[in-house]
């Protein structure tokens, strides 16, 4: 399993310094199903924006 967890989107409430995330668990979806061909099928159900 992954030691760090990288994310670029800074109003997340899971941001942390060094474009780390420090949620507990990372949701995936793909568009596609059960599979996905490429990234841009994808999303991270995990965001939450910062308020």
């Amino acid at each position: 399993m992954a030691q760090d967890v990288l994310c670029e989107v800074k109003n997340c409430k899971y941001w942390a310094d060094g474009n780390k995330c420090d949620a507990d668990a990372i949701y995936v979806i793909s568009h596609k199903g059960k599979q996905a061909s490429n990234q841009k099928e994808t999303d991270c159900q995990t965001f939450e924006p910062e308020i």
